[in-house]
């Protein structure tokens, strides 16, 4: 998977917005205004980070070591997926769709129904 299917796949999600909060070498991808996806654009190797519930995480973990806590995030919360370590477009999107869910889970009553609205 590149990056640009990667792009593609998150940003097609309801309320979505691609952003660079954190200059201009990270790409970050919201829902709602919280982050659920970071892709640094400064290494030649893809690598995303998505969150997700701590006991999934270390059992993601565990079962692939092209899984590791995500850098400069809460480990606990955060992974990051090490795409040369041949980790499958199909897990990669399935995370990516966990870590917008739990996000989304997370949101306000308010947000929540602005996104409904969307």
């Amino acid at each position: 998977m590149d990056i640009e299917t990667v792009r593609a796949y998150c940003i097609d999600k309801k309320g979505v917005t691609e952003e660079f909060p954190f200059g201009p070498d990270t790409l970050v991808f919201k829902v709602m205004g919280k982050m659920f996806a970071l892709v640094p654009l400064d290494e030649s190797d893809l690598r995303v980070s998505l969150k997700n519930t701590p006991e999934k995480n270390l059992e993601l973990r565990a079962e692939n070591p092209g899984i590791q806590g995500a850098y400069h995030m809460n480990k606990k919360h955060w992974s990051m997926f090490l795409m040369r370590e041949g980790i499958s477009s199909n897990l990669l999107k399935e995370c990516i769709d966990d870590s917008y869910d739990l996000v989304v889970s997370g949101l306000t009553k308010k947000l929540k129904t602005e996104l409904a609205a969307l």
